[in-house]
C-alpha cells in the first residue's frame, strides 16, 4: 500500500467534532507525511519534533500520526488520502515534492485542512509554509570563507530546484564576500536521503581538493566522511555535532514547533485560514548551532553579527550588485533580490563551478 508504518500510527482513535456555534473542534487528528525516516537526524527529524511539540501543547486534544519514508510522486498521494479519510482534520504534507498531491487531495476533502511545506500551491483548505534555510547559508559561507584552506568548498545538493539553488547562491555570494578565490563544486545526488550516495558525493568532492563540506540532504554522512577525512563541515536541518565534533563547524537547524502549535491551535478554535508562511531567522523557524570553538573569535563575532544584521534587516543575503556565471547582472546595485526572483531562482551566481542541471 506504501503506507509502511500507518497501521500503528492509525490504531489511535480520535473524532474529529466541529462545534455548530464556533467551529471550534473538540478533538483534532493531525497527520504527517515524511520523505525520510524519523531517524535520518536531518530534515525529518526536525519536523517530527514540531509533531511532538504538539503533542506536548495540547495533550489528549490532539492525537498525532505520521508516515515516514514516503517518495513523491503516486504513493504520497495515496498515503494523503489514507490520512485525509480517516478522520484527520489537520495535515502537514513535509516535502516539496508532494506538492501536487496535496492539492488534488485537498479538492476532495473540502472539510480537512492541509500544510504543505516548501511549496507554492495554495487554496481554501491548503496553506504553505517554508523557513528562509538561504539566511543560514549566508552565516555558513561567512564561517566557510574564513577556514578553507584549499579555496574549494564542496556542495552536495538534493534536486535542482529553487530552494537548493537559492541556498548554494546564498552561501557562494557570502563566501565569496569574505574570500574572493574561493569557489564551489556541486555533486548532485537525486535525493533527499540516501547515506551511502551522500557518503560518497563527501569522498568525491574531498577527492577533488574541497576542505570544507556543505550539504542540503539529510543525513549526517557528509559530515562523518569530513570528520574521518579531516576536513570541515556544516550540518543540515538539525545540529549534528554529536555526528562529528570535530569537523562541525555549525549546522542549519529548522524549527517547526512554534509554526506547528500556531497552527494546530487554529484549527482547534476554528480560526485557521489558508495562508504562505515564510519566516526566518528573525521569527526563529530557523536557527545556528554553536560555532565551533576552533572558529577564529573574530570570525565567530563576525558570524553572530551577520546573524543579528539579518534579523534586523541591516543585510539581505542577495544585495546587489549580483551577476550570473555569464556576468549578466541578475540584481542590480542598490537592489535587492525580489521573493519572486528569489522563489524561482534557477541560475548560479559567479563563483558556482559548473552548470545547473535542467
Amino acid at each position: 500500500m506504501g503506507l509502511r508504518k500507518l497501521g500503528a500510527a492509525l490504531t489511535v482513535a480520535a473524532a474529529v467534532a466541529v462545534a455548530a456555534s464556533t467551529g471550534a473542534v473538540a478533538q483534532l487528528k493531525v497527520g504527517f507525511v515524511y520523505v525520510g525516516p524519523i531517524g535520518d537526524h536531518g530534515w525529518t527529524y526536525r519536523h517530527d519534533a514540531g509533531r511532538l511539540a504538539i503533542e506536548k501543547a495540547f495533550g489528549d486534544k490532539v492525537k498525532t500520526s505520521y508516515v515516514e519514508s514516503v517518495s513523491e510522486g503516486a504513493d504520497a498521494e495515496r498515503v494523503i488520502r489514507q490520512l485525509a479519510s480517516t478522520g484527520h482534520g489537520l495535515i502537514f504534507t513535509t516535502s516539496f515534492g508532494y506538492m501536487n498531491a496535496t492539492v488534488k487531495v485537498a479538492k476532495r476533502f473540502p472539510k480537512v485542512k492541509f500544510e504543505h511545506a516548501t511549496g507554492y500551491k495554495r487554496g481554501k483548505n491548503i496553506s504553505t509554509y517554508a523557513a528562509r534555510f538561504y539566511e543560514g547559508r549566508t552565516v555558513a559561507g561567512l564561517v566557510a570563507g574564513n577556514m578553507t584552506k584549499s579555496n574549494v568548498i564542496g556542495y552536495i545538493g538534493s534536486f535542482p530546484i529553487p530552494e537548493v539553488v537559492r541556498g548554494i547562491n546564498a552561501f557562494t555570494l557570502a563566501l565569496q564576500k569574505v574570500n574572493p578565490k574561493a569557489t564551489v563544486k556541486v555533486v548532485w545526488v537525486s535525493t533527499w536521503y540516501d547515506p551511502g550516495k551522500e557518503g560518497d558525493a563527501a569522498k568525491a568532492l574531498i577527492d577533488q581538493g574541497a576542505d570544507v563540506i556543505l550539504q542540503h540532504t539529510d543525513s549526517p554522512a557528509p559530515l562523518q566522511i569530513a570528520q574521518k577525512r579531516g576536513m570541515w563541515a556544516v550540518g543540515q536541518a538539525s545540529d549534528m555535532t554529536h555526528f562529528g565534533k570535530k569537523a562541525h563547524l555549525t549546522s542549519i537547524v529548522d524549527v517547526w514547533d512554534d509554526y506547528y502549535i500556531a497552527r494546530t491551535k487554529a484549527v482547534l478554535d476554528g480560526t485557521w485560514k489558508s495562508t504562505d508562511t515564510w519566516s526566518g531567522l528573525k521569527a526563529g523557524m530557523l536557527q545556528m548551532a554553536a560555532f565551533n570553538q576552533k572558529i577564529p573569535a573574530g570570525v565567530r563575532a563576525k558570524a553572530v553579527q551577520t546573524i543579528a544584521d539579518i534579523e534586523s534587516g541591516k543585510l539581505h543575503p542577495f544585495q546587489g550588485p549580483i551577476m550570473n556565471q555569464d556576468d549578466k547582472v541578475m540584481v542590480p546595485a542598490g537592489s535587492v533580490a525580489t521573493d519572486k526572483q528569489l522563489l524561482t531562482m534557477d541560475w548560479y551566481v559567479k563563483g558556482v563551478e559548473g552548470k545547473l542541471p535542467k
